[in-house]
Order: C-alpha cells, then sequence, then structure tokens
C-alpha cells in the first residue's frame, strides 16, 4: 500500500517556517502528524537525521524543509514524548508512533493469548518468526524490541536472556 500524503505536502508554503506563530504552530503540528503517519507506514523506528529524508523533500514541487524546519518538527516531536535522542549529537532518534511501554504490551498479549508463558523466544521468533508476521509487531526493530522487552521486564513480566550468541526472552 502507497503512503497517502497529506494535502500540505503539495503546498509549497509549507515547507517554509511561518512568520506568524499561529499559522507556524498548525504547520508544526501538520509536520508532527506526517512523520509520525510517515515512519508507522514504513515501519520506521529509528530516524537518522543525518541522511537526506525523503519525508522533509517534495521533488515534485522542487520545496525542502530547511534543516533549523526539520530541527523545529524534531523538537514538538520530542515535547510530545514521540521521539527520544538516541544519542547526545541527536544524530539519531528513536521514533515513537507507539511507545516502548505500548509495543510490550502488545507483545505480551500476545504471549498470554497464545499460552505461550513461562517460555523463551529468540528475538527473530518475536519479530521474524512465521508466528507473528500478521502481528503489528512483526518486524520491529532490535532496539525497539529491547525498549519494549524492558518494559516488561520492568513489571516482572519477562526476562531478556542471551544464550548460545542468541538473545531471547522469557515470559512469565
Amino acid at each position: 500500500m502507497e503512503f497517502s500524503w497529506p494535502w500540505e505536502y503539495d503546498f509549497p508554503p509549507f515547507f517554509t517556517l511561518q512568520p506568524n506563530l499561529d499559522t507556524q504552530k498548525k504547520q508544526l503540528e501538520a509536520w508532527r502528524k506526517l512523520v509520525i503517519d510517515y515512519c508507522h507506514h514504513n515501519k520506521i523506528f529509528v530516524l537518522d537525521v543525518q541522511e537526506s529524508i525523503p519525508l522533509f523533500q517534495n521533488k515534485t514541487i522542487d520545496r525542502q524543509l530547511s534543516s533549523e524546519g526539520i530541527k523545529r518538527v524534531l523538537e514538538i516531536l520530542q515535547e510530545n514524548n514521540q521521539i527520544e535522542w538516541c544519542d547526545k549529537s541527536k544524530k539519531q532518534c528513536f521514533v515513537y508512533w507507539k511507545t516502548p511501554q505500548e509495543w510490550g504490551n502488545l507483545i505480551y498479549c500476545y504471549i498470554i493469548d497464545k499460552g505461550m508463558t513461562n517460555t523463551v523466544c529468540t528475538f527473530y521468533e518475536l519479530t521474524e518468526g512465521d508466528d507473528v508476521k500478521n502481528e503489528e509487531f512483526a518486524g520491529l526493530d532490535k532496539s525497539m524490541l529491547l525498549k519494549a522487552l524492558e518494559t516488561l521486564e520492568a513489571s516482572k513480566k519477562a526476562e531478556v536472556i542471551m544464550f548460545g550468541g542468541s538473545e531471547g526472552v522469557k515470559f512469565f
């Protein structure tokens, strides 16, 4: 399925930070929603802001958001707890269309529904296995999976383990 761009994406002023603060607030909210929807649709869990991100460039109308504009959009996303920086230099960020806790809850509900408590699953089984291919967490990025599993560890529902060079998790 192809991504459905909002109408603003083909509107040239959308790519220039608006000087009127009320208008800019609406513009940044539209960008915030676009980033989340785009990342969700394309299953982007980690955004590398050093790379050229097609999302911020509309070649059809020959426009791109300035680096200042991208910075403001990312600030709005962070204020809304929808990104978390991976590093202090702010080169990469986790994108949260679901929080790690929400991902953890989805995984744990799946484990409960399948009667898999007191079993060990590899990370591969949880994200790439045939049994999960229709689950929303299928294809979950490993770093996001770890964050999700950490929330389950904190609530004593799971324990991340290493065995024979593989990573897995035991669910309780």
